[in-house]
């Protein structure tokens, strides 16, 4: 992967003239679709053992996968929107589409739905009659919510509308949609990384004098400006940010309070563009009139936290479960001396993505079903964790530096998407 490399080294100063206008960003997610739905799903269907995979949905209550199976400028179903993915002999996928005929559907799906007086279901019964698949794919799972979208009416009126001997072939695709939502190509992989590029650089313009006057500005102003700056760039924050401050001799200060000198400061920044997910956490310190650097004590933690995310990185192996993992990172680190805590989730069309998670902030023994899921290439996560110092310079008080950074698992290695964060944040 050369081009994480070279990328890693570019400049993010300018963050926001990477944005594309809306009309441009649609042609860029359009064409990942059109080489998704040909080259990624037919893979991923023979992989988990599917003939055909059924999505179903209506409108304002849409499957979790559906939107990514869309092309923009949709933004939500059409009434019922049904599409029916066929792997054909040759490995080829034909992709179909029973809903009232849109126009820039006919792209990437054949519409077969072109008389509302017939019955969709009735029509899908039909194309498995002549299809024949051996195994089909229904979104119906107790474990991962992305493999769950199949409501309860929906269930209920594919059942009555196929033969019992068609029933008996569906089964739960929750393994396939997790597998369509986690899979990244290799534009996807590089447009991910200039997109962290702008998470960071709007961090990297909050935690600074120009925003923050200690003194003046609260932890809660700086989590609001950050919100709005998102917005007025025309992107999405998919939470809201979050700023707190950690201070000397305090175990906690409310986000109203007014950042002082010595403070350090802390953030969680999640925004969506082009169809993808970030998720970061950094940190910031504001300088004493007499200081020229934090105190060693801190920048040993920040070190500290570093150290955890690299065994995190080592630790990532493909084949292994979320679990495994887990463990693998803990006992590392515990060896190491570390405090560590690990919480790290997948991320990609949604910031808690599809995929293995790995550790969760209470529970570091494992997580049962979504921790047993298996580590795939091409995958994104958001390394998400922290790890506590005792800091002399602060009365031996226990500092807890949390981190998080939005990773790529490629070619059995982590890369760092947009760069990490390896030192304070300097407020003046």
């Amino acid at each position: 992967m050369n081009v994480i490399t070279q990328l890693s080294k570019s400049n993010v100063s300018d963050y926001s003239s990477k944005i594309l206008p809306l009309r441009e960003r649609a042609d860029v997610e359009n064409r990942w679709l059109k080489y998704r739905l040909e080259n990624v799903l037919p893979k991923l269907m023979e992989r988990e053992k599917f003939d055909m995979w059924i999505v179903s949905a209506r409108e304002y209550n849409e499957d979790p996968v559906l939107m990514s199976l869309l092309p923009a400028p949709m933004l939500s179903a059409r009434r019922r929107t049904v599409l029916v993915f066929h792997l054909l002999d040759d490995k080829t996928l034909e992709c179909l589409s029973l809903v009232r005929p849109v126009p820039v559907m006919n792209e990437y799906y054949q519409a077969i739905f072109t008389d509302n007086r017939v019955d969709q279901y009735k029509m899908l019964a039909d194309i498995i009659k002549e299809r024949d698949p051996k195994s089909i794919g229904i979104n119906v799972s107790s474990t991962f919510a992305f493999g769950d979208g199949l409501t309860f009416s929906e269930n209920r009126a594919l059942g009555e509308a196929l033969e019992e001997k068609y029933q008996k072939r569906c089964r739960s695709a929750e393994r396939l949609c997790l597998a369509w939502l986690e899979t990244r190509t290799t534009d996807e992989i590089s447009a991910y990384h200039g997109i962290n590029e702008i998470a960071h650089g709007i961090i990297k313009e909050a935690f600074s004098s120009r925003v923050i006057t200690p003194g003046v500005t609260t932890a809660l102003d700086v989590a609001w400006w950050i919100r709005q700056k998102i917005r007025d760039l025309g992107l999405l924050a998919w939470f809201m940010p979050s700023v707190s401050i950690i201070r000397k001799g305090f175990e906690t200060v409310p986000n109203s309070e007014i950042i002082k000198p010595g403070d350090v400061l802390h953030c969680d920044v999640g925004l969506e563009y082009l169809g993808l997910c970030t998720d970061t956490q950094q940190n910031a310190y504001v300088l004493k009139i007499d200081e020229s650097k934090p105190p060693q004590g801190l920048m040993q933690a920040f070190s500290n936290a570093n150290k955890l995310q690299d065994i995190h990185a080592e630790k990532m192996v493909e084949g292994l479960t979320g679990n495994e993992i887990l463990k693998n990172i803990l006992d590392k680190a515990n060896e190491e001396g570390l405090n560590p805590c690990v919480y790290t989730h997948p991320i990609g069309y949604h910031g808690h993505g599809a995929g293995p998670t790995i550790g969760l902030y209470d529970q570091q023994e494992g997580v049962p079903g979504r921790g047993d899921y298996e580590l795939y290439n091409n995958t994104a996560y958001a390394m998400e964790l922290n790890n506590k110092t005792i800091v002399p310079e602060w009365d031996n008080q226990e500092v807890r530096i949390a981190l998080e950074q939005t990773v790529i698992f490629t070619n059995e290695k982590v890369y760092y998407l947009g760069g990490r964060q390896e030192e304070f944040h300097i407020i003046k």
